[in-house]
């Protein structure tokens, strides 16, 4: 029989996952020849559409990312066929570019953790020019793999919009150079923010009708676990990695039967993963027992969050959470990243451990910064409620209702002031 062999066909979730794993590197091989980011990422996406049509039926190349590189480059090809200039542009890029940069490599040999194009494409879709609206939308098409739909859906936004979105990214990142920036460990922190800001709003999304988008909280992950791999000696990507999955770890007890939402205190933890426990708790030991390389002179925010998350989940039960301790991360965590969110947190477990009015207390300071939004009524209200204090615990439960757009958090919070009507 002639011809390459080809791999039985599976399941349109496995190509898929398939695709994602190969799109990065693809981008890269075609940015490193040509340049040319916008067009080239188009062309890889019309790659991807074209391997998700066939592949299904046809079967899986024994090398798909050969085919996809080969395909995308066709297609890029004929774009720039069309400028006056494009014999210029390639020479050029073929004499400044290694050889090897130009081919996928055979099956089963993988580029050293520094040449790799994830990374790269990662640093390049975080550019501090973009805002982290973009920068988001950017990640999510060039390095997950996504379609403009796909992460149009999940941001619950018009296809159009996002469309623009992108395109407006890819503009601003177009005469950028392919490569790690020098200045990679700044940049690493951003890199780390959007990563996270991904799964948080697939942990929680912060509008719309359902409380959690589990494909925006895998993808992170999955992006995630592939940072740590090409950077394993970065104790901040182990600590959010481990974040991730600990905190994903409690999914499936987040929600009931019609899709409401089940505070942490009152979850069946017989639900939770304890594999995703295991592993979590597995790295963040890890990373806060062997320091290395970094900015932080002790344990990083990523690592100190995920410890957090990490005596939560090891917790048999509510009474069992190890308050004390968590409220000392909180400090440490608060003394290097003093925002109101992490202060909100602190407070939380200042009640927990010197009682709501301690707690209460603590929120004081940051009724400006968190005003807008419907945190700080949320957390009030369980404290006042604790407190004995139902009526103003009411009030606020029904402000900290207004003022969410997430229809899950909404309905939660009125069933809680109803509860507390005379």
């Amino acid at each position: 029989m002639s011809g390459p062999p080809r791999r039985p066909s599976g399941r349109t979730t496995e190509i898929e996952g398939l695709l994602r794993q190969h799109a990065p590197q693809v981008l890269g091989a075609l940015v490193r020849r040509y340049g040319h980011f916008d067009s080239a990422e188009d062309a890889v996406q019309e790659a991807l559409l074209a391997a998700a049509g066939q592949w299904p039926e046809s079967g899986v190349p024994e090398n798909p990312r050969g085919w996809l590189i080969k395909v995308a480059s066709r297609r890029l090809t004929d774009v720039l066929r069309s400028e006056e200039a494009r014999r210029l542009r390639e020479e050029r890029a073929a004499a400044l570019t290694p050889r090897d940069a130009f081919t996928a490599p055979p099956p089963g040999a993988a580029r050293a953790p520094s040449e790799d194009d994830t990374l790269t494409l990662l640093f390049l879709c975080c550019h501090p020019d973009l805002t982290p609206p973009a920068r988001i939308a950017l990640t999510l098409r060039a390095v997950g793999g996504l379609t403009t739909a796909e992460i149009a859906r999940a941001h619950l936004m018009p296809e159009a919009t996002m469309a623009q979105r992108i395109s407006r990214a890819k503009q601003k990142v177009k005469g950028a150079s392919f490569g790690r920036p020098e200045n990679w460990e700044e940049r690493l922190p951003t890199v780390l923010h959007v990563l996270y800001l991904i799964f948080n709003e697939g942990y929680t999304a912060t509008s719309g009708t359902a409380l959690q988008r589990a494909e925006l909280a895998g993808e992170a992950i999955r992006l995630t676990r592939t940072t740590h791999q090409l950077l394993p000696g970065s104790h901040e990507v182990t600590g959010l990695l481990a974040l991730m999955l600990l905190t994903d770890a409690r999914r499936a007890a987040r929600t009931g039967p019609h899709g409401e939402l089940v505070p942490l205190g009152e979850q069946d933890r017989t639900l939770w993963d304890k594999a995703a426990i295991e592993e979590g708790v597995a790295l963040v030991t890890g990373a806060l027992t062997q320091r290395g390389p970094g900015p932080y002179q002790g344990p990083g925010p990523y690592q100190l969050r995920a410890a957090i998350a990490a005596v939560h989940d090891e917790a048999a039960s509510p009474d069992d959470t190890d308050w004390q301790e968590i409220l000392g991360l909180y400090d440490i965590l608060v003394g290097l990243v003093p925002g109101p969110v992490e202060r909100l947190n602190r407070a939380v477990a200042v009640a927990m451990v010197h009682g709501p009015q301690a707690g209460l207390a603590a929120l004081a300071p940051l009724e400006a910064e968190l005003a807008t939004g419907h945190r700080l009524d949320a957390v009030r209200a369980h404290l006042l409620e604790r407190a004995g204090d139902t009526e103003a615990a009411r009030a606020a439960y029904e402000s900290a209702a207004d003022k969410t757009l997430s229809l899950p958090e909404q309905h939660y919070l009125r069933t809680r002031a109803a509860r507390l009507r005379p």
